[in-house]
């Protein structure tokens, strides 16, 4: 019953599928306005530990920084005029920009008190979202980033130029530093780090040519951040009521055990796992077999990860041949283009006023944007899947990776069953460590740089992989 009535809230306030075509996304400018910073900073602890929303999970109690003295005294010599610097942090959950608010508003400025180093308010930083999230959150979002310090961007399209020339002045030019999200997106994983994308270099580089343009000395430099979440007790109990959900649901017969086993982190979580892993991917084969007349033969023994990559690459070919778009690039770069391109069909720049269409034009604009809609369904699946590697569970069987296999495979099940946005159960109160990494710096790449272009070009794909490496080592 408990179940059913959280079930009825969460239909009637997450966002359903789209039936008729929409006005354009408009650029949203920041507007950053101290006071709203304040409340946000007074209402952040109860934000993080209640869920004030069906799509933010919250539930976190405590928060930890380790190394935060190398980003107070980053920002002391930014305020003195010395350096500029850019924020680059991991991006596992949706809550990590209240976690990053929390660290520059709490944790900073209490390392810069313990080892006297004076800052001036505000110790905030600019920082780029992606502008969908004001679709499935409401347009409230975007008014309050945008007084926050956000600059929304399109994450698909080859050049935002609006998005892009923002966050290039921001970063050269603001009062405060940036911060990006080098993976573009959430993954799911604390213990994942995904493929990072390349902005975030050319950004540093941008900002170095910026400063060299208008004469001025200040050294630039990327800090990279790790965020981490932990349960603060293990809460199998309740990753056993999602696996039992998630059996029902999927039509498996549901796998119960003892009391005594229910606290045994052993095999036993491991082998439902795969069990679901395994039928999940098998009742979506045969669905795109035979709805979507895909060729995927059935090879005896075939590792689990081959035929999940298998069945990725299919929901995504299906979606790309709709669209007519290329398949180019990992998964993650795919469904960036693939999102763009249902955007593009849904919300129509090239439609002045929607209300002003004849009936003809209007009813196949709406015809164009659900069919859009339900083929990004495809994509959206895909999405949370990106980071599943073979040895997560085996590496660590830990109860915050059961947890975190079984959400994702809950959004999957969620997103077929109901809405485009599933709401996630909260399986426990959760701790967050933050750790602060050395700070690299972009500027003496660019001067190392200035031979030619090729040179250019291939140090800030180093910087890139370095960046990568170094967040990786920061969770490990």
């Amino acid at each position: 019953m408990l179940y059913n009535r959280k079930k009825h809230h969460l239909e009637n306030s997450l966002p359903k599928s789209i039936h008729s075509t929409q006005p354009p996304l408009k650029f949203i400018p920041q507007n950053f306005n101290p006071l709203i910073l304040q409340m946000m900073r007074w209402c952040l602890p109860f934000i993080l530990r209640f869920r004030t929303r069906p799509w933010l999970t919250a539930g976190v109690v405590k928060i930890e920084a380790e190394n935060a003295e190398i980003l107070a005294e980053l920002y002391q010599q930014f305020q003195a005029g010395k350096i500029r610097f850019l924020i680059a942090f991991r991006h596992p959950e949706v809550e990590d920009p209240l976690c990053m608010l929390y660290l520059l508003s709490r944790l900073v400025p209490k390392a810069a008190r313990q080892h006297q180093i004076n800052l001036q308010e505000p110790i905030h930083s600019h920082f780029i979202y992606e502008r969908g999230m004001t679709l499935w959150a409401g347009n409230w979002l975007g008014w309050l980033f945008s007084r926050v310090g956000g600059v929304p961007v399109r994450r698909g399209r080859r050049v935002d130029k609006l998005a892009i020339q923002t966050a290039r002045d921001l970063f050269a030019n603001g009062k405060i530093p940036i911060a990006v999200a080098p993976e573009g997106g959430t993954n799911g994983h604390s213990g994942i780090v995904s493929p990072l994308e390349p902005g975030v270099a050319q950004l540093g580089f941008w900002c170095v040519e910026d400063l060299q343009k208008s004469d001025r000395p200040e050294t630039v430099f990327i800090v990279p951040v790790a965020i981490q979440y932990r349960y603060v007790q293990p809460p199998w109990a309740k990753i056993n009521w999602l696996l039992s959900k998630l059996e029902a649901d999927s039509g498996l017969t549901v796998q119960s055990i003892s009391p005594s086993q229910i606290d045994n982190p052993g095999e036993i979580y491991h082998e439902r796992i795969c069990r679901l892993g395994e039928h999940l991917i098998t009742e979506m084969e045969e669905f795109y077999r035979r709805f979507y007349h895909q060729d995927l033969p059935q090879i005896p023994n075939q590792p689990f990860i081959t035929r999940l990559h298998r069945l990725l690459d299919t929901g995504l070919k299906i979606a790309e041949q709709y669209f007519d778009v290329p398949a180019q690039g990992n998964f993650i770069d795919r469904c960036r283009r693939l999102e763009e391109a249902g955007w593009n069909y849904i919300y129509r720049d090239d439609i002045p006023d929607i209300n002003s269409l004849p009936p003809l034009k209007r009813g196949l604009a709406d015809w164009i944007a659900e069919e859009a809609d339900l083929r990004m369904q495809h994509m959206r699946i895909v999405e949370s899947f990106v980071a599943i590697t073979e040895n997560y569970l085996k590496e660590e069987p830990s109860s915050d990776r059961f947890a975190e296999t079984a959400l994702l495979m809950y959004d999957m099940l969620t997103r077929i069953q109901n809405s485009t946005l599933p709401g996630r159960p909260r399986l426990g109160l959760r701790q967050v460590k933050i750790t602060v990494g050395e700070p690299i710096s972009v500027t003496e790449r660019w001067e190392k740089s200035q031979n030619n272009r090729h040179a250019a070009r291939q140090a800030a794909s180093n910087l890139t992989k370095d960046l990568q490496t170094a967040l990786e080592n920061l969770i490990n």
